[in-house]
């Protein structure tokens, strides 16, 4: 019936806007000692859930509501005046209200109110943070294909992060250092970081790792293996004889091998300083001498080349006689442009020991000769006076008397 009042058991729908209008308008407070709201910071990644709470200490059943950072009601008490349906109840009583935000973006970054209307209203804010993860991870490499010893540059670039993120450098297992650059748009970041590398053969099939140091996200990381040229390592083996000397009249085999990137297409073999003997057979990577000689002796290298370089390895060839017991010789041939040939022969170690056996005959006969000298000084040195003498009786005479010098003598010393 028109004009009959509304019942007085609660403020009639149309009314209830113009409330909350009004209570969102009202002076409130920040008490100190005495706040009676309390409430955390929130910390969430772009796309997750936010759940805010606003809890009372010490209830006494007053309106409890959750306002926005442009101040507009999201939940008063249980009723949702906003629109915005990410907006859900979680719980609801007289000392909570919990309220979830799904999928949030950085525009809810801020902050949000809880107010409680005592007498007088009470109010305290929470702060939604937002962070974004890197949109996109990517290694950017100079070269795709280096030869060792140069030096090549990596870029790792993240996207449109917040905050920015810190880029880490793997090579394998080990830790290298970059320089980084940071770019920001609006509330975005982009960081480059950027890495120099010299490369060698052993960083060959190496993995390079970007890693990325962000709160947003675990374990984002991109790889790019590096691909390394480098010119051949060579070694030339004794196949036979397998141990023991290399003997005139007996044959000696000798086998090269060679690893590169690219595989080496270029091998050969030749005779250091020398021409090869016309009786050597050569097979591929196969050197075969089947009746070897004194002429045999020399150094003999393998050679082998690529893209990249050439690299030789030699070997020492020592023939000996038939009738040889000693120890074999210890063959060892290296890689490389200044291949050195080491080559242990017991032979220098007899030469040795015969020149210091000489030495020592030596010194024996010179002291030998040294003491015999100082002897036949003494004796003659006793028959002194003899040599003046005029005739022969005058001979003996000064002789007897230079013997009788000579035993005073011996007594003086003795």
């Amino acid at each position: 019936m028109a004009g009959r009042a509304q019942p007085s058991g609660g403020p009639g729908p149309g009314l209830l806007p113009l409330l909350l209008l009004l209570l969102s308008a009202a002076a409130v407070i920040r008490t100190g000692d005495g706040q009676n709201l309390v409430t955390e910071d929130v910390t969430v990644v772009e796309g997750d859930v936010a759940t805010i709470s606003c809890r009372v200490k010490n209830s006494d059943d007053s309106v409890i509501q959750l306002l926005n950072p442009n101040r507009q009601t999201i939940y008063f008490r249980d009723f949702r005046p906003l629109k915005d349906s990410r907006f859900q109840l979680v719980n609801f009583s007289n000392s909570e209200l919990r309220v979830s935000l799904t999928n949030v973006s950085v525009s809810d970054e801020g902050r949000y109110f809880c107010q409680l209307y005592t007498d007088p209203p009470q109010e305290i804010y929470t702060t939604i943070t937002v962070l974004v993860p890197p949109r996109n991870l990517v290694i950017d490499i100079q070269k795709e294909v280096a030869v060792e010893g140069e030096e090549i540059e990596l870029n790792c670039t993240a996207m449109a992060s917040r905050p920015a993120t810190t880029i880490r450098w793997f090579k394998g297992n080990k830790e290298l250092t970059g320089k980084s650059e940071v770019e920001q748009w609006l509330d975005m970041y982009t960081v480059t970081s950027q890495l120099v590398l010299k490369v060698g053969r052993e960083d060959d099939g190496v993995p390079v790792i970007c890693l990325v140091d962000h709160p947003a996200v675990k374990d984002l990381q991109t790889q790019r293996y590096l691909e390394v040229m480098y010119k051949p390592q060579v070694r030339v083996s004794q196949n036979y004889p397998v141990q023991g000397l290399t003997r005139e009249g007996e044959p000696l085999e000798l086998t090269c091998a060679a690893f590169g990137k690219p595989q080496p297409t270029d091998m050969r073999w030749l005779r250091v300083d020398d021409e090869m003997p016309q009786h050597v057979v050569v097979s591929g990577s196969n050197l075969l001498i089947s009746n070897l000689n004194k002429t045999d002796n020399g150094t003999y290298r393998c050679e082998a080349s690529n893209a990249v370089g050439k690299s030789h390895a030699d070997y020492m060839l020592f023939v000996y006689d038939t009738t040889a017991t000693t120890e074999p010789a210890v063959h060892d041939s290296r890689a490389g442009e200044e291949g050195v040939i080491r080559s242990v022969d017991h032979a220098v170690v007899g030469g040795v020991v015969a020149v210091v056996v000489f030495a020592m005959l030596c010194l024996l006969i010179i002291l030998g000769r040294y003491f015999a000298r100082h002897k036949g000084t003494y004796f003659t040195h006793e028959a002194k006076g003899a040599d003046d003498a005029a005739d022969a009786d005058t001979a003996i005479i000064n002789a007897e008397g230079g013997q009788n010098n000579s035993e005073e003598k011996k007594e003086y010393f003795i």
